[in-house]
């Protein structure tokens, strides 16, 4: 599986502190290698045809969609923001 970042996943990263990327980073490496690792808690979002969701932490998440081979990475951030626009 390949991974694409839309540029507002890009700019919502950026704003992160530094130890919430990079566990970020270990859980997208999850998403890659095991989309149903346990930790991620993927779940499409309820009233959306083809968003999901996984977490990063307690409160941050990262929403996503699939097509084909790519994870097309689209938000992070807080759990209820990332979820007003997915």
């Amino acid at each position: 599986m390949r991974i694409i970042r839309l540029n507002p996943f890009k700019e919502d990263y950026k704003k992160l502190p530094p130890d919430i990327q990079k566990r970020a980073d270990e859980k997208i490496t999850f998403l890659i290698t095991n989309s149903h690792h346990p930790s991620l808690r993927t779940k499409k979002i309820q009233g959306t045809k083809d968003v999901w969701e996984g977490r990063i932490t307690k409160s941050i998440r990262f929403t996503f969609q699939i097509t084909e081979d790519i994870y097309i990475l689209r938000r992070i951030g807080k759990h209820d923001e990332v979820l007003r626009k997915p």
